[in-house]
C-alpha cells in the first residue's frame, strides 16, 4: 500500500542575481550583485560570476564592492522575483501537492505518489527543470533522496544548473565523506567542538558513540547522530497543508503499547473517513500525529498509491506507520489526518478502472453508515472494537 518516500529539493539559481540578467540580457557573463546601499547594505544574492569574486549572500554591500569593484550593482525588485517565484512553484504543483516553500526560490517536493503518471524521481526533476527553463528562463538545480536532509545537500553539489540523486539506500554512505559542516544545525561553534572531538566528518559523527555525543552536546547530539546516519524524519509540509481533514485524542490517561492505541486509532481512522466523504474527497497522504506524556511531538506519513477515504485503508497505513514510532514512552495523544487530495475527488473518469465488487459494497457500506452518522450522530454505529469510546 505504501511507498519509500522520494524528496526533492529544488532551487533556483542565484535567484534575484538571475533575474536581472533574465530581464537584461546584457548583463549575462557579467558579475551581477542585487542587494541595499554600499553605506550600509547588504547583498541579496549574487551571480555566479561575481562569486569567482568571494561575494556571497548576507554579505556587508560595502564588502562585496570592495571585492568585486566593477561587479554590476542593482537595488532588489521583489515584486518582479514574487511573480516569477509564484510561477515557478504552480510548476511544481503541477507534478504533486506536496511542495513545501522554503523561501521564493527553494521548495521541497513529495513526489512519491507521483511516479505513476510521471515516471522516477529523476524523470520528474528532469521534467520539472525542463518546464521551469522553458515557461521562465530560470535554471533550477534538483537534488534527489529519501530524506530531506539529503536532498538539499544533493541540490548544494549539483550546483549551478545541476541535477544529483543520493542513490536508494545509500544516504549513510553519500554522507559519510563531507564535512560535518554540511549537518543541519551545526554552526561554527559547534563545528569547532565536534572537530575537537575528532568528528571532521560525517561519516566521524555516524560512527561516533550515540550516548558520547548526547553528554557532550545533549539532545542536539543525538540529533547529528540520526542525521549522520541519514536518518531524517521530517516530511514534506505542503504549503496549503491546512487543507487536510483529521482527528485526534487527548487520553485521560497516558498509554503505552501499540495494542493500548489501536483502538484509538480505529475510531479516529472511522471519524476522518465520514468527514473525508462528507466533502467529497479523497486524499493520497496519511499521517500519524504523537504527542509523548513530556509533549514531545512526533509525526509520521504514508503515501498511499492510489487516494483513499475509506476507514480500513486509513487505518492499515497508519498501523503501518506506526511501527516507526517508540511505543516504550508514555503517549498522551493520537491524531490522524489527511492531506494530498485528489484533484477532482468527487468525480470518476472516463476511462477509469472500474470498481471491484469489494470496492462497490465498500462504498454502499460506507454511504449507508453516514447516512445513518447524519440522523443520529457519529456514535451511533461503531465497530466492535470502538464500541463505547469517547471520541474527543
Amino acid at each position: 500500500m505504501t511507498s519509500p518516500q522520494t524528496i526533492l529539493h529544488l532551487d533556483l539559481d542565484a535567484f534575484y542575481a538571475s533575474v536581472e540578467q533574465l530581464d537584461r540580457p546584457e548583463l549575462r557573463g557579467l558579475p551581477v550583485i542585487v542587494g541595499g546601499d554600499a553605506r550600509r547594505g547588504v547583498v541579496c544574492a549574487a551571480s555566479y560570476e561575481a562569486r569567482k569574486f568571494g561575494v556571497r549572500s548576507a554579505m556587508p554591500t560595502a564588502q562585496a564592492h570592495r571585492l568585486c569593484p566593477r561587479g554590476v550593482f542593482l537595488p532588489p525588485r521583489f515584486d518582479r522575483y514574487a511573480a516569477l517565484s509564484e510561477q515557478v512553484m504552480s510548476i511544481f504543483g503541477r507534478f504533486t501537492p506536496l511542495v513545501e516553500p522554503l523561501s521564493l526560490d527553494e521548495a521541497f517536493l513529495d513526489v512519491t505518489a507521483s511516479s505513476a503518471l510521471f515516471g522516477t524521481g529523476r524523470d520528474i526533476a528532469t521534467a520539472i527543470r525542463k518546464s521551469v527553463r522553458a515557461e521562465t528562463g530560470l535554471a533550477v538545480s534538483a537534488g534527489i533522496a529519501e530524506v530531506k536532509f539529503a536532498a538539499k545537500i544533493a541540490t548544494d553539489l549539483g550546483k549551478p544548473d545541476g541535477l544529483m540523486e543520493v542513490p536508494r539506500g545509500g544516504v549513510r554512505e553519500f554522507l559519510a565523506p563531507l564535512p560535518v559542516g554540511r549537518l543541519w544545525g551545526v554552526g561554527k561553534v559547534t563545528e569547532a567542538a565536534l572537530l575537537r572531538s575528532g568528528l571532521a566528518l560525517i561519516g566521524d559523527v555516524a560512527r561516533a558513540d550515540r550516548e558520547r555525543l548526547e553528554r557532550t552536546f545533549g539532545s542536539h547530539g543525538a540529533h547529528l547522530h540520526d542525521l549522520a546516519n541519514g536518518r531524517d524524519e521530517r516530511v514534506v509540509i505542503a504549503h496549503d497543508e491546512a487543507k487536510s481533514v483529521g482527528a485526534e485524542e487527548t487520553f485521560e490517561d497516558d498509554l503505552l503499547g501499540a495494542e493500548s492505541l489501536e483502538p484509538g486509532l480505529l475510531a479516529q481512522s472511522h471519524r476522518v473517513a465520514r468527514r473525508l466523504r462528507a466533502h467529497g474527497l479523497r486524499g493520497h497522504v496519511v499521517t500519524l500525529k504523537v504527542k509523548y506524556a513530556d509533549f514531545t511531538l512526533v509525526t509520521r506519513r504514508a503515501t498511499l498509491s492510489e487516494p483513499a477515504d475509506d476507514a480500513g485503508i486509513l487505518y492499515r497505513a497508519v498501523i503501518d506507520q506506526l511501527v516507526r514510532v517508540d511505543l516504550t514512552r508514555p503517549i498522551r495523544l493520537t491524531g490522524i489526518s489527511v492531506s494530498g487530495f485528489d484533484a477532482q475527488p468527487s468525480q470518476l473518469g472516463l476511462f477509469a478502472e472500474p470498481e471491484s465488487d469489494t470496492q462497490k459494497k465498500r462504498r454502499t457500506l460506507n454511504a449507508v453508515l453516514d447516512s445513518i452518522a447524519a440522523r443520529y450522530g457519529e456514535d451511533a454505529v461503531q465497530p466492535a472494537a470502538i464500541a463505547g469510546r469517547r471520541k474527543r
